[in-house]
């Protein structure tokens, strides 16, 4: 069983900063692609940053130049840096990643989710 716990969600100021944080912990082989997800009230869930175990990194066009996705490997832990934040950046911020499992004796990939962490931009 695979899990991603975020951390790091609050309130901060139109303007300000924040760091997300997400580890993965469990019974996995492998993780690939990590990443970060939001949702909003009213709104479907979109696609924030993914990140490789390389390092290759894909943003959506409203965070470009703002936001900043990292991972650090040896903690299995995936980072979302939020600067110059906007009230349209508010919403539940989710963590996913793209895990390999062995199951009975057979390599299988699962997505998983975490549980979400809220983030309000509000003075």
């Amino acid at each position: 069983q695979v899990q991603l716990v975020e951390s790091g969600g609050g309130l901060v100021q139109p303007g300000g900063s924040l760091k997300l944080s997400c580890a993965a912990s469990g019974r996995f082989f492998r993780i690939n692609t990590m990443g970060w997800y939001r949702q909003a009230p009213g709104k479907e869930r979109e696609l924030v940053a993914t990140i490789t175990p390389t390092g290759r990194t894909n943003y959506a066009d409203s965070v470009t130049g703002r936001f900043t996705i990292s991972r650090d490997n040896a903690k299995i832990t995936v980072y979302l840096q939020m600067n110059s934040a906007k009230p349209e950046d508010t919403a539940v911020y989710y963590c996913n990643a793209d895990a390999v499992v062995v199951d009975s004796g057979y390599y299988r990939s699962l997505e998983i989710w975490g549980q979400g962490t809220p983030v309000t931009v509000s003075s």
